[in-house]
């Protein structure tokens, strides 16, 4: 399996990143972490080698990229307006740095995006804002408002609000999304989420995916038994969907 450890000084995150590459080929996907998790984490839990027999043959090839999530929604030692502000630096991050380097190394010109539990949530905000650059979206385990308190899931801003904050809420902005040239790109987007039944996220994913439905947006929810919200899950779940 091909393997690249990539490592560089973001002009937009002023710090150095680091990602890794698996495989050669085919689609290419964009793998966020979980929260605040590192870019190494899916392959030391098994997820990249459940995914080993498409990687080998060329069906796929992965992106595995690093979290900075405590210097964005988790720094709750800064305003929640620096928050939101970080994670914009991120997402530039991600267009102009990280998105350039897949476009060089595959030209298949298949572009997908993915994640688990809080990288669920990065994979489909960022399809959403910029529809056109992807045809494939997965969230597994993920929540799509960061400013709902779901159990012992906070909100992230502190009841805090801003545009910002408004057009990085994928439950908030596609409620009120009605440009028509901005909704035909993202029902051209496949979009899956999946989420455990007894997942404190199970009605947020319920109602996002009929908030979609709602504005004519197909998507497919998979409901899986118990919580779902582990590895061991996910190693399946990536087997079946990415």
């Amino acid at each position: 399996m091909n393997r690249e450890y990539h490592k560089w000084y973001s002009t937009r995150l002023q710090r150095n990143m680091e990602l890794l590459i698996f495989g050669h080929s085919g689609r290419c996907i964009l793998f966020f972490p979980t929260r605040m998790a590192r870019f190494y984490d899916y392959e030391n839990w098994g997820i990249v080698n459940a995914l080993r027999d498409p990687i080998y043959n060329g069906d796929i090839q992965l992106f595995c990229i690093d979290s900075i999530d405590a210097e964005s929604f988790y720094n709750y030692w800064v305003h929640p307006s620096v928050r939101i502000a970080r994670h914009i630096q991120y997402e530039q991050y991600i267009l102009y740095e990280v998105v350039p380097l897949m476009q060089l190394k595959n030209t298949a010109n298949y572009l997908e995006v993915a994640g688990c539990s809080m990288g669920a949530y990065h994979a489909i905000n960022l399809a959403l804002k910029y529809p056109g650059l992807f045809k494939k979206a997965i969230g597994m385990s993920g929540r799509y408002d960061l400013t709902n308190q779901i159990q012992d899931f906070n909100d992230l801003f502190n009841g805090y609000h801003n545009n910002d904050v408004y057009f990085n809420m994928p439950r908030q902005y596609v409620a009120n999304l009605n440009d028509s040239h901005t909704l035909d790109a993202i029902r051209n987007i496949e979009i899956i989420l999946a989420v455990g039944e007894t997942d404190p996220f199970l009605n947020d994913n319920r109602e996002f995916s009929q908030l979609l439905w709602g504005k004519q947006i197909p998507n497919r929810l998979f409901i899986w038994n118990n919580y779902a919200h582990r590895p061991r899950y996910w190693k399946q779940m990536v087997q079946l969907y990415l």
